[in-house]
């Protein structure tokens, strides 16, 4: 089975990489990888050129496609709206019609952003998406785009999922390490909810959906729910015992109107994965053990 992965220099894609499984269903995997500027062994490939997405797809003629790569600038693509609507919402759509003609399959990643976060319980797959910003509405957009070209042929999945952290990239969890390290204390906002989710158990759930050839949308989401302040205090709190940390900066609190940001940010943006974790026959660790989990891989 050939499996095309982007983004592999990314958080996502480092995790897919080294948690590869041998062979699925049967068959064995063999892995080709691309991201931005390409090197040891991963191909460049830039997503805002739509040509050289479908020359490479039409040239490898893949099985899957698992698109992890995305504009994650939340903030900057408010002022940059072009390039990510480029890179979220055109780079799958060129997959996509590239494989009708192939016969294979993408996984496409994508957000809880998607949804406005107003109606305060846990967001089912088949609920209407409502974007707050450019980043939402841009990969909604390349959800619909996966899902109208090959969706009808049961060969797109889209897997959206919330609060991506990891031991590598540029994250919540490797930026508080780092205030907390340089100030005596910050504040973090304590009214938006969801869930962070850990790249390793995120990579298992994606390659689960190939495993099981999934189609649709499903939601993947470590268990248990937090704010942005949960989420900083129990990083303190965990780094301070593997000794990440020195000294304990203290974390206030704040409203989401005390820290403007130039993108709406849903206010509750929980995904029910209930029946997608039925499906992927996998049960997610609680987000304070995954990040427990993940701290232990960061040297000290």
């Amino acid at each position: 089975m050939k499996v095309l992965i982007t983004g592999a220099a990314g958080q996502l894609g480092r995790a897919l990489r080294s948690s590869v499984p041998d062979a699925i269903g049967g068959e064995l995997v063999q892995l080709i990888t691309t991201a931005r500027q390409g090197g040891n062994g991963v191909r460049a490939l830039d997503l805002t050129d739509a040509a050289a997405c479908r020359d490479l797809v039409q040239e490898l003629r893949p099985d899957w496609v698992i698109n992890a790569a995305a504009y994650t600038a939340v903030d900057r693509a408010e002022s940059e709206p072009e390039l990510g609507w480029a890179v979220n919402a055109g780079a799958p759509a060129v997959f996509a019609e590239a494989l009708q003609g192939i016969g294979g399959r993408i996984l496409q990643l994508s957000t809880d952003f998607v949804f406005n976060g107003q109606q305060g319980t846990p967001y089912q797959p088949s609920q209407p998406v409502d974007p707050l910003g450019v980043y939402g509405a841009s990969k909604a957009a390349g959800e619909r785009a996966v899902l109208e070209k090959l969706g009808g042929e049961g060969r797109a999945v889209v897997l959206r999922t919330s609060w991506v952290y990891g031991p590598v990239g540029k994250n919540f969890l490797l930026t508080m390490l780092r205030l907390m390290g340089e100030r005596e204390q910050l504040g973090v906002v304590a009214d938006q909810v969801g869930c962070p989710t850990s790249t390793a158990g995120l990579a298992q759930a994606c390659w689960a959906v190939l495993e099981h050839a999934l189609a649709g949308v499903h939601h993947w989401s470590d268990a248990g729910a937090a704010s942005w302040y949960d989420f900083a205090m129990a990083i303190r709190e965990l780094a301070l015992a593997q000794g990440l940390l020195q000294r304990a900066a203290a974390v206030r609190p704040l409203t989401t109107a005390e820290y403007p940001t130039p993108a709406q940010r849903p206010s509750y943006s929980l995904l029910d994965c209930t029946a997608s974790r039925a499906r992927l026959q996998l049960e997610p660790r609680h987000w304070r053990e995954a990040l427990a989990a993940v701290l232990r891989e960061l040297p000290g």
